[in-house]
């Protein structure tokens, strides 16, 4: 990325409709993370490993999802083989994105007292499962294929990756009257220069998950699901599993739009998404410069081009935002190296034909990545639907050591409305 309590969205409301009240949160000691017999000291990743640290701990115990991660650790602990190990981690992380997403929407009572829009108890509530996971020592046997899967699957279930039945539930309105609408968000990232950081773009997603609003032609649904800043699991294909069902499935997306944390002050729209990611560090401290790779097996274009647009409609969403309080700006800046030449230039209107891409509106990072693995879906599968990328403003945290203070709460309930707002603009559009 270049760089809640929410009332949950119903049948015939308006997407922005979403309110989003900040609430003071008080100060509350860090608790040390449980222990349990079945789990091994090492195994964790780096990006588990933080999940220790007395601020992420402060969060998850002023959130209440600590108790979900002792719940799943507890009867982790207790399987007897490996089958019911899988089930344990199904149903755990089914639940623990619905209770995620029911707690920035504001469907059930917050424990703690962090603000409910927070999406930080997600992130660290999942670190804090994959992380027994990977420690998990049973007294059957669990080769790394399996403990592998076993992750995968808290991962996709965690993320909202599974899908909804609402749009196929709607009253009052038969299938062909309702427009589904796929919303990604991201992680918190750039945990080592402050580990207190939240990702508006996945607060954003988890308030919109669900959300229904009037169209010219019926309602639309919106399903949410949330991504790692993790290069490894964009070049596993992670992008390509969870949205080429949407693409390609019986009843395939109107819109999809891809959303992170981008600039200052600011939404952009983007236009171009370049092939090159710039390697910079990710959540997991790797990263190497190079063309995006694309799994085997999907559809996709040949040879791969440099360059994906976006479809979304720009102009029309300017039009119908309100620009309040961040103003809303269609970003045609690129960075290339122009054919039959050596050095890159950043362009403002767009790369130029035959061009090599070393940066897309969005930049060089996962944001710009998802962004470019989207439309190229799009494209390869010849669907003539919006889908592009949004960028919100950067959510800054105080200068002290709380997590949480009501001018971050304020601007984080801001960015979710207008995020809620450009994607009710893009599918009216």
């Amino acid at each position: 990325m270049p760089n809640s309590s929410g009332a949950r969205v119903g049948p015939r409301v308006a997407a922005s409709a979403l309110v989003i009240a900040p609430a003071l949160a008080l100060a509350a000691p860090a608790h040390a993370e449980p222990t349990a017999d079945c789990l091994a000291e090492d195994g964790a990743t780096v990006e588990e490993e933080r999940v220790t640290e007395d601020v992420p701990q402060e969060i998850l115990a002023r959130s209440g999802a600590d108790a979900a991660v002792d719940r799943f650790t507890e009867e982790l602990c207790s399987t007897s083989d490996l089958e019911e190990a899988r089930t344990v981690v199904e149903d755990h992380a089914d639940a623990l994105w619905r209770e995620a997403v029911d707690r920035v929407q504001g469907t059930e009572d917050v424990e703690g007292d962090l603000s409910a829009g927070d999406d930080r108890p997600l992130y660290w509530a999942r670190l804090g499962m994959t992380s027994a996971l990977n420690r998990w020592a049973p007294d059957f046997e669990v080769d790394a294929d399996a403990r592998a899967e076993l992750v995968a699957a808290l991962e996709r279930g965690s993320r909202g990756f599974q899908g909804t039945d609402a749009a196929d539930t709607v009253a009052g309105y038969d299938e062909t009257e309702v427009t589904r609408v796929v919303v990604t968000g991201f992680d918190p990232f750039r945990l080592d220069s402050d580990v207190r950081q939240a990702n508006p773009s996945g607060a954003a997603a988890l308030a919109l998950d669900g959300a229904v609003f009037e169209t010219d032609d019926g309602v639309a649904v919106v399903e949410s699901m949330l991504f790692p800043v993790r290069w490894r699991d964009f070049t596993d294909g992670m992008v390509e599993e969870a949205l080429l069902p949407h693409y390609t499935g019986d009843r395939p997306a109107d819109a999809v739009i891809t959303v992170s944390q981008g600039r200052d002050g600011r939404f952009d729209l983007e236009a171009h998404n370049g092939a090159w990611r710039g390697g910079a560090l990710d959540n997991e401290m790797t990263g190497t410069p190079e063309t995006a790779p694309i799994p085997e097996g999907v559809p996709t274009v040949s040879p791969q081009p440099q360059w994906s647009d976006s479809t979304l409609d720009h102009g029309a969403i300017i039009e119908r935002t309100t620009g309040e309080p961040f103003p809303v700006y269609d970003n045609t800046e690129v960075t290339e190296i122009p054919e039959g030449e050596t050095r890159p230039v950043t362009r403002p209107d767009g790369p130029t034909p035959g061009s090599t891409a070393r940066a897309g509106g969005g930049g060089d990072y996962l944001s710009n990545e998802i962004a470019y693995r989207n439309t190229l879906l799009r494209d390869a599968t010849e669907r003539d639907i919006p889908a592009g990328h949004v960028h919100t403003p950067i959510l800054h945290l105080g200068a002290g050591d709380g997590v949480t203070d009501p001018e971050f709460e304020e601007n984080r309930t801001a960015i979710a409305e207008q995020v809620a707002e450009i994607v009710e603009a893009a599918v009216r559009s």
